[in-house]
């Protein structure tokens, strides 16, 4: 409940916000009496602070556990990745003394620190998980989170599974709630700002925050809703994995662990219309703020999640896919050109600095190599210095084929259409509609545990790989996390055994 002081200063601040934004009289944000505006607080506070105990149908429960492993695969995977050691080397110049674990080390820092460095692993490169209807890749931060926030609290693998769940939902409702392009708009990058949300839910549940604290927590959240656009113009990958795994889990746990200690904030920003949810750059074209709360317990953002088969960037998955098909019956030396047509903004993919999602590179290694290297898919050092792969390279096109588009407001897609020219004057082309994953085509459970092994086994060793598989199968009857953390620790290769 507001004090008077409270109350007077909101007040006074509403004032001088609107006296600020007032063009001659016009509108510019929604007024407190707009009739077409529904509550969202209540039943968003609610729903967070219920989340580890919800009842959830067993077919989502099964895609939370998956990607769970899916993630701790990632992190497997990418111990040893130059965002994962800085991330480790950050944690620890921070808090040397810490005691909770840094996931895919033996190393620890404080519970902030330690999901920072954690989550910084997990996007090291682009394996993990993803919404492409939100534009947000919700695994690195969601899964380290809430495995601190479980262990430190004592809960169960079955709150773990409750409070994943939970955090994907508001991963991948909030960017749309707001509309994706009101967000581009404004500078502010969806990979960023859903995470620090969805961290901080996920957080909240397992740490037994009541709906009043979760409010305030949303208040410090909303003031560290961040990250820009210029990811897109990372390098080496480390830029990138900050804002789209380790802000996010640092940002979400401190909120969380700010509102249990007693922290306030602005009540209900999600619903006062000078607050973060309602500001002016957020009521353009596509937003859809109800939507937040509308179908909660219904309508689940699992079902819209994707997994990546491939180490490399979502959209160019299926020209991948297409490349190493042709590849099975055609060899380096007899390409003249390859034209790679695809929705959206192809360009990008043409030009991209991060080799994973530099389509001309990819195409250059899988030719050469006859394969997909994990290591190889994100090296810059080879994209930039093997002579061989960027002649090769320079053979290649990206071009956009609107064709393969949707109309506006429907499902984004991500396909592929590849074309060899042979030096003989022949072609071969390969259409790919989509790659196994897909949210219209997903990983089936045998899939997801396929491409685990396939991540986990050259670090861990087949044993503890198939052990991690049997644990997060097993996660909803678990007593404990600690089973998995205790395999999240190890020092590179010395794990194998």
């Amino acid at each position: 409940m507001k004090t008077g002081y409270v109350a007077a200063t909101v007040l006074a601040t509403k004032a001088s916000i609107v006296s600020a934004q007032s063009d001659e009289g016009e509108k510019t944000m929604e007024s407190p009496g707009d009739s077409g505006w529904q509550e969202i607080t209540p039943d968003l506070t609610n729903y967070i602070s219920g989340a580890a105990t919800h009842t959830v149908p067993a077919a989502i429960r099964e895609r939370a556990r998956l990607h769970i492993l899916d993630t701790l695969a990632s992190i497997i995977a990418c111990n040893s990745l130059e965002a994962a050691t800085l991330g480790r080397a950050y944690a620890a110049a921070m808090s040397p003394d810490g005691q909770s674990p840094i996931l895919g080390s033996r190393q620890a820092a404080s519970p902030v620190d330690a999901v920072f460095a954690s989550a910084m692993t997990a996007h090291a490169a682009e394996i993990n998980d993803f919404i492409p209807s939100a534009y947000v890749q919700p695994g690195p931060a969601i899964v380290p989170v809430s495995i601190e926030a479980a262990r430190a609290n004592g809960r169960t693998g079955s709150d773990l599974v409750g409070a994943v769940i939970a955090g994907y939902e508001i991963a991948g409702r909030l960017p749309k709630a707001i509309g994706t392009r009101n967000l581009y708009l404004a500078g502010l990058a969806n990979h960023g700002i859903a995470p620090t949300f969805a961290a901080a839910s996920a957080a909240a549940s397992l740490m037994a925050l009541s709906p009043e604290q979760v409010d305030h927590m949303l208040a410090y959240c909303s003031q560290q809703a961040s990250g820009s656009w210029q990811w897109l113009l990372d390098v080496r990958h480390i830029e990138k994995a900050f804002v789209f795994g380790g802000m996010g889990a640092r940002n979400g746990l401190q909120a969380a662990y700010m509102a249990q200690l007693g922290f306030t904030g602005v009540p209900e920003s999600f619903d006062n219309e000078n607050a973060w949810f309602r500001w002016r750059a957020f009521q353009g074209e596509g937003k859809d703020h109800a939507s937040l709360v509308d179908g909660l317990h219904e309508r689940y953002e699992l079902s819209l999640a994707a997994m990546k088969r491939y180490p490399v960037g979502g959209p160019t998955q299926p020209a991948v896919r297409a490349l190493l098909d042709l590849r099975e019956t055609i060899a380096p030396d007899q390409v003249e050109k390859i034209v790679v047509a695809m929705p959206g903004e192809a360009a990008t993919f043409e030009r991209a600095n991060m080799p994973a999602l530099n389509i001309p590179y990819l195409a250059a290694i899988i030719m050469i190599d006859g394969r997909l290297d994990f290591v190889d898919a994100q090296s810059l050092s080879r994209q930039e210095t093997d002579e061989q792969a960027r002649a090769f390279a320079r053979k290649v096109t990206v071009v956009r084929d609107e064709a393969q588009e949707m109309g506006e407001g429907e499902d984004r897609t991500e396909s592929a259409r590849v074309t060899v020219t042979l030096k003989d004057g022949r072609t071969e082309e390969r259409y790919v509609a989509y790659v196994p994953g897909f949210p219209t085509h997903p990983l089936g459970k045998a899939e997801v545990e396929e491409k685990a092994n396939e991540l986990i086994e050259p670090v861990l060793g087949r044993s503890k790989a198939d052990r991690l598989v049997a644990l997060c199968d097993g996660l909803d009857d678990a007593p404990s996390i600690e089973p998995i953390i205790d395999l999240m620790r190890f020092d590179g290769d010395a794990a194998r055994s």
